[in-house]
C-alpha cells in the first residue's frame, strides 16, 4: 500500500467523544474519495477541493482510495501533494468492490469528521463550510447535501424533461430516513463508526452499500439532516445520456436491493404490484411524450431487476465508470 502526503503513523484508527467547545480546539475533516480509472474527473475534484473556504472554523486533508490494482490514480494525488497546501494520503484496494474501497479511505481517515464524495463530482466553495455549520447547528451525527447535474454538453430534451439526472432536495435541517441517504455528498462525526466493524458491507459489491450503511446507523439512534447550501455538482457525460445507460443503472440498482435486510416482504410485494402496472400503464404514459414513457420503464426495469434479484438472479453486475 501506498501513502502519499499523510505517513503510515499518523493514521489513528477508533472511536473518541467529540467535545471540540471543550477541547478548545479547531475540528478536522478527513475528506473521503473512492475512484476507478477516472484521473481528469479526479484531477478536477482535487482542484476544486484546493479553493474549499474554511473562515478558520476546521481544517481538512484528503484521503484518495483507488481501487484500480493498476494505481492510476497515484500520479493525480502525487502532482496535487505536491501543488497544494491541503495535506492529502493516497491508499490502494486492488479488489474492485466499492464497499472496500471506502472501508479503506476509513482506515486514514483521522479527523473528527469523515466526509464522502465522488469522483465525478466537485463542490462549491463553501461545501465543507456548510456542512460542518448544520452539523453543529443541528446537533447531529452527520449532514448530507445536494447533488446537482453538470452537463458536459446539452443533453436531449427528453432527459431535460425527464429530470432522470436531478435528486430530491429537502429544507436544510430536514431529518433524513435512512432510504433517502447517500454517500455522494455526505459529512458525519467519526465516532459513530465506534463498535461498527465494517463500516460498508463488501456483499452489496456495485450499490447498495451507502444505504445499508445509514440503516444501521439510524437504527442506532444516530441522526442525519439536510444541508441544501453544501452543494456538490455531479459530472454527467453525454455517454449516461442514453436509454441504454438509464435503463442498466436501474437494473443495477434493482440487483441489490434484496440485500437489505429491512422490510423484504414489503419491498417485494411492492415490486410484485409495481410491475404489472406499470407494465400496462406505458401504452397509455407514451401519450404524454417520449419523456414520461422513459420514466415509467426506468421504474418498471428497478422493479423488475429487484424481482429478479429476490430469485437469485442479476441481469446487471458492473456499474459504468
Amino acid at each position: 500500500m501506498t501513502v502519499t502526503g499523510i505517513t503510515e503513523g499518523t493514521v489513528r484508527t477508533g472511536a473518541y467523544p467529540i467535545d471540540l467547545v471543550a477541547a478548545k480546539r479547531t475540528p478536522h475533516l478527513s475528506v473521503c474519495i473512492c475512484t476507478f480509472k477516472r484521473p481528469e474527473l479526479l484531477k478536477r475534484l482535487l482542484a476544486s477541493l484546493s479553493n474549499q473556504r474554511t473562515e478558520g472554523l476546521f481544517s481538512f486533508s484528503v484521503i484518495v482510495a483507488d481501487n484500480d490494482g493498476m494505481q492510476s490514480a497515484q500520479p493525480v494525488v502525487t502532482a496535487f501533494s505536491s501543488a497544494s497546501p491541503v495535506p492529502a494520503a493516497y491508499c490502494v484496494e486492488p479488489q474492485q468492490n466499492i464497499a472496500l474501497a471506502r472501508n479503506k479511505a476509513l482506515e486514514h481517515a483521522d479527523g473528527d469528521f469523515v466526509v464522502f464524495i465522488d469522483d465525478d463530482e466537485f463542490p462549491a466553495e463553501d461545501w465543507l463550510h456548510s456542512l460542518l455549520k448544520t452539523c453543529m447547528a443541528y446537533g447531529a451525527e452527520g449532514v448530507l447535501g445536494p447533488v446537482k447535474p453538470s452537463f458536459e454538453c446539452e443533453p436531449p430534451r427528453w432527459v431535460r424533461k425527464g429530470g432522470f439526472f436531478e435528486r430530491p432536495t429537502y429544507a436544510t435541517g430536514s431529518k433524513m430516513r435512512w432510504q433517502e441517504t447517500r454517500t455522494g455528498n455526505v459529512l458525519f462525526k467519526r465516532n459513530i463508526l465506534g463498535g461498527c466493524d465494517v463500516p460498508f458491507r463488501p456483499e452489496f459489491d456495485t450499490a447498495g452499500e451507502d444505504i445499508d450503511f445509514f440503516r444501521r446507523m439510524v437504527e442506532k439512534g444516530h441522526t442525519f439532516v439536510w444541508c441544501n447550501e453544501a452543494v456538490v455538482y455531479e459530472a454527467v457525460p453525454s455517454s449516461r445520456c442514453t436509454r441504454s445507460y438509464l435503463l442498466k443503472r436501474a437494473l443495477l440498482r434493482g440487483s441489490n436491493f434484496s440485500k437489505h435486510p429491512t422490510d423484504r416482504l414489503t419491498n417485494l410485494l411492492r415490486s410484485v404490484i409495481a410491475v404489472p402496472s406499470y407494465a400496462l400503464a406505458l401504452p397509455i404514459l407514451a401519450m404524454f411524450g417520449q419523456h414520461v414513457f422513459f420514466k415509467y420503464l426506468v421504474k418498471l426495469c428497478d422493479h423488475a431487476s429487484r424481482l429478479l434479484a429476490f430469485a437469485g438472479w442479476s441481469v446487471v453486475k458492473e456499474r459504468d465508470t
